[in-house]
């Protein structure tokens, strides 16, 4: 079951000057996606700083999110938390507000075995009706889904894609070799879009695409259309860009960068700070170069 193919935007979560979620604005934000091309909409998760977003806050920017979309393109609502029964109620009210899919990162800071994790999924998985997608981030999660764990998760009927941000590009054509197909592959970092393709991929989850989304969306479409060498080219440009997003902890500088274009997200929930001077002017510096502001 494929949920989309091509550029998913992991979107942020824009705050007023009280701290409060500014729905407003994610409902202008989501908008801008989708009139950029953008294919899926995530909603609450690492980007959209779902680890400081209480239960209430979390459901209403699902909520938000789906009537906002109104099933133009699938809502992914993340749905992960270090506690399953935590996570089997938050995917299951995500699926009772009209989620398209959840995307659910591996358990953090308690972690688990690999035993453990398939426990894990394999619970939520068998007690909700939504597809969903792995998170492999071992970077936040100090977890890691290996190859063998996820071609094992593959065989449940609604675990349909995973995301991978492992940065290990042997491990992750290990892991399509031994699911088979079974599951969708998106790619978890901006700067690796074009290798995960090459391995059967079928688009991106991404940070770029809150400011860049149509370069992100063509990017993957050039992939998939058969022009692999405009796809590799865009994927090079981009490059400092990313480097620049991620030069401090993710979902900061995107957040910076939103407001050099114009859109007042706020700054990020403690214990995330406001970005440093130094990497804000370099972060100005590559939109420039890339065309995203004057």
């Amino acid at each position: 079951m494929e949920i989309f193919r091509g550029s998913g935007v992991a979107i942020v979560t824009p705050f007023k000057e009280n701290g409060e979620v500014n729905y407003e604005l994610l409902e202008d934000l989501i908008e801008f996606q989708i009139q950029n091309n953008t294919d899926s909409i995530i909603i609450c998760g690492t980007t959209g700083e779902s680890s400081t977003l209480n239960d209430d806050d979390h459901l209403e920017c699902i909520k938000v999110a789906v009537e906002k979309v109104n099933k133009r393109i699938p809502v992914i609502a993340g749905t992960g938390s270090n506690d399953t029964e935590h996570g089997l109620y938050l995917t299951k009210r995500a699926y009772q507000l009209g989620a398209d899919a959840c995307l659910l990162v591996t358990p953090y800071y308690n972690k688990t075995t690999q035993k453990g994790l398939i426990e894990h999924y394999s619970y939520i998985a068998k007690n909700v009706d939504v597809p969903i997608i792995l998170y492999n981030v071992p970077s936040r999660t100090g977890l890691n889904i290996t190859p063998k764990t996820a071609a094992e998760l593959s065989k449940i009927d609604n675990i349909v894609g995973i995301k991978e941000a492992s940065g290990n590009i042997s491990q992750i054509a290990e892991l399509m070799h031994l699911c088979e197909g079974r599951l969708s592959l998106y790619s978890g970092n901006d700067d690796q879009i074009v290798p995960i393709l090459s391995l059967g991929g079928i688009g991106v989850i991404s940070v770029v695409a809150n400011i860049a989304p149509k370069q992100v969306h063509d990017l993957v479409d050039h992939y998939l259309s058969g022009n692999v060498a405009q796809s590799t080219k865009m994927q090079l440009e981009m490059i400092p860009l990313v480097k620049a997003l991620f030069c401090e902890v993710n979902p900061i500088p995107v957040k910076a960068a939103l407001e050099l274009m114009g859109y007042p997200v706020g700054r990020c929930r403690m214990p995330l700070s406001t970005i440093e001077e130094e990497h804000l002017e370099l972060l100005k510096k590559e939109m420039k170069n890339y065309g995203l502001i004057n």
